[in-house]
């Protein structure tokens, strides 16, 4: 009561004057602490934590004083997973004190993307397809065929892969590619006789390809139907034997029944010439 009393004693004047003498001084202390809450002036260079594990770089970020944020993930093949791809601000900016630093990460299961069509692709447009698709290029296979250096088959794991299947990113995919016709020629082998198969293992040994297929209305099973006709032939108008280079090609006649006087082991005899 007495404080009061004393308070309004004083004039009008003086009290106005008293309240902005305190204004005046909460606002000095007010501004003079303001640096320090906020750590004005307080800068820190960002260390290097690509290649850490989220574990390691968030502890080593934050002893530091920075906050730590995983914004994005990626998958690289050739990267453990779980590591630090890539930090924002990268090493070396200057920031202030608790400053978020975001962290990119390698994933642990790869993405699924689908196989491409790689066959009759020159290799440079194999390579670059695969690249777009996050795939890489594995082993190369020659193969003796006309069109050179170009994709006869796409192999995963040994085994062909059909264009759309869906596979891990990064997979290694086998080119099988050609090596151009060969200089050697060598007798054209006989298929007249054998059934659809055989004739692709016998050619596929003499590293001939099928080329055209003609079938009889009256075959129901494709790789059980017999050849009755080739070309070229084996032996020529003169009975002289046709020649052929590994990576050219051999039309087949297909037909329901075996040839007359033909059977499979008389046509895999080599036979005296």
């Amino acid at each position: 009561m007495q404080l009061f009393h004393n308070i309004t004693k004083r004039s009008f004047g003086f009290n106005l004057l008293v309240i902005i003498g305190l204004v005046v001084l909460l606002g000095f202390i007010f501004f003079s602490s303001l640096s320090f809450l906020t750590r004005h002036g307080e800068v820190l260079t960002v260390p290097d934590v690509r290649g850490k594990s989220i574990k390691d770089a968030t502890a080593a970020l934050e002893k530091l004083g920075f906050s730590v944020e995983v914004r994005d993930s990626i998958y690289i093949d050739t990267m453990p997973a779980l590591l630090v791809y890539e930090q924002t601000p990268e090493r070396g900016d200057v920031v202030k004190v608790h400053r978020t630093i975001y962290l990119t990460v390698n994933k642990v299961v790869p993405p699924m993307v689908p196989m491409p069509d790689l066959e009759g692709l020159t290799f440079r447009s194999a390579e670059m397809t695969l690249r777009a698709r996050r795939l890489n290029v594995g082993d190369t296979i020659y193969k003796p065929d006309f069109a050179t250096n170009t994709v006869l088959q796409q192999l995963l794991n040994g085994k062909p892969i059909k264009p759309g299947k869906e596979i891990p990113e990064g997979s290694n995919i086998t080119l099988v590619l050609s090596s151009g016709t060969g200089s050697v020629e060598n007798p054209v082998p006989e298929t007249v006789g054998l059934t659809y198969m055989e004739a692709k293992e016998v050619l596929a040994a003499s590293n001939l390809n099928i080329g055209t297929v003609l079938i009889d209305g009256g075959v129901t099973d494709t790789l059980g139907a017999f050849v009755f006709k080739q070309s070229p032939p084996r032996r020529n108008e003169l009975g002289e034997l046709n020649l052929i280079r590994a990576g050219e090609s051999v039309d087949l006649w297909l037909s329901a029944t075996r040839p007359a006087g033909k059977d499979s082991t008389q046509v895999r005899k080599p036979a005296a010439e």
